[in-house]
């Protein structure tokens, strides 16, 4: 058996910032701090900062007044920043900058009295902050899709003024073939002036799918709410491999593996890399397999600064 790893795999830029913003608070200001959701979508990331004395909230109304809160890399709604206000609560703002970059079209467009269709999916915290950017007092409306078949069932007030946007982490095919649906029906409608699906989703879908031609498994390392992971199990098996997502090496079943010779393994965007070389650790010790490539993941050579207040000198 031999083991191949994604190149581009686990924490992305804007993961490595809003872990980095809830240990800062944690050191500057002692437990408890509040986070609004949890930070990244990660069980083991999740856990570990709940042992510094970090915790997690799904409503604005679980954290006492005055106290700190933390918004999660996701983003939350004006709703949720108003409440805060109101509760005159201290915030840091861990929101991936490339999940601001889509708040801020959606302003604009809600100012501009825009129709605005958001590509996601619904319930997912991402989409619940981005809808709740736009203000329909200037005239406009918000619509979220999910597939082709809402294209179709779109009920739109005034297609000569309507743009889209699209949630950060979703399969780049599909949202491709909802964007192509989208402009055959309203072929004013405005696209992004860059690309809403961000570059780490990009670069590790693309990497899966090579990954899936030169393995016969390939095991996906994240949380099972985690959106991004999802997909790229999703695409190792629209690649024709049989793919499955687990939290750690404690969820690896070990008949998966009967018969296999090429396991290929990769990360999610909020998975620590401690995961994946406890996983290679394990199925190393256990069949002797040997690693393929190169074990180190690819520099992909974005950095985000934290907030002000939290920077180093």
């Amino acid at each position: 058996m031999q083991i191949r790893l994604a190149n581009t795999r686990g924490f992305c830029a804007g993961v490595d910032r809003a872990i980095e913003i809830v240990r800062k608070v944690l050191e500057q200001n002692g437990s408890p701090i509040y986070v609004k959701h949890e930070v990244v979508h990660n069980k083991t990331v999740v856990n570990e900062l709940k042992g510094l004395g970090a915790m997690f909230v799904e409503e604005i109304e679980e954290v006492p007044t005055g106290e700190i809160v933390i918004y999660s890399a996701h983003g939350v709604s004006k709703v949720v920043q108003k409440d805060s206000k109101e509760k005159h609560l201290e915030v840091y703002d861990a929101t991936c900058p490339l999940v601001s970059k889509v708040h801020a079209e959606v302003i604009k467009y809600s100012k501009l009295g825009y129709e605005c269709i958001l590509i996601g999916h619904q319930s997912h915290p991402e989409v619940e902050g981005t809808m709740g950017q736009f203000d329909d007092s200037f005239g406009g409306s918000i619509y979220l899709v999910e597939s082709v078949e809402d294209v179709h069932k779109l009920k739109i007030n005034d297609p000569t003024s309507l743009a889209y946007v699209t949630q950060t982490t979703l399969s780049i095919d599909d949202t491709q073939t909802i964007m192509d649906s989208l402009k055959r029906r309203f072929p004013d409608i405005h696209d992004p002036k860059t690309n809403d699906i961000c570059y780490a989703t990009q670069n590790r879908q693309d990497s899966v799918k090579q990954l899936a031609l030169e393995c016969d498994i390939v095991l996906v390392i994240g949380s099972i709410n985690s959106s991004n992971s999802n997909r790229l199990k999703e695409i190792a098996e629209r690649c024709g491999v049989e793919s499955y997502l687990i939290d750690s090496s404690e969820d690896l079943d070990h008949k998966w593996l009967e018969g296999k010779t090429e396991v290929g393994i990769t990360s999610g965007a909020s998975a620590p890399e401690h995961l994946v070389k406890e996983l290679v650790s394990l199925l190393q010790n256990k069949y002797n397999c040997s690693l393929f490539g190169e074990e180190e993941r690819a520099d992909e050579g974005i950095f985000f600064r934290l907030p002000k207040g939290l920077r180093n000198g």
